[in-house]
């Protein structure tokens, strides 16, 4: 008699193995690569190094809970 948390384990499809991967790494690349340019695309004098940095640093924490799961 199995529970639902005793599962027996299967193979992964070669999708789940490799495709969704890849696919996830060139999302989030590309999420943060676009993001982090978009923010110095105003370039006024008075933000500095500041602003790139700080979004850059916050477009990754919403990538990775996106796509950490895969």
């Amino acid at each position: 008699d199995m529970g639902d948390d005793e599962r027996p384990l299967t193979k992964p499809h070669w999708y789940e193995r490799y495709v969704l991967p890849c696919v996830a790494e060139l999302l989030g690349t590309a999420i943060f690569v676009f993001v982090g340019c978009m923010s110095v695309v105003e370039d006024t004098e008075n933000t500095g190094r500041l602003q790139p940095a700080l979004v850059h640093g916050l477009a990754i924490v919403p990538t990775v809970v996106i796509l950490s799961n895969i």
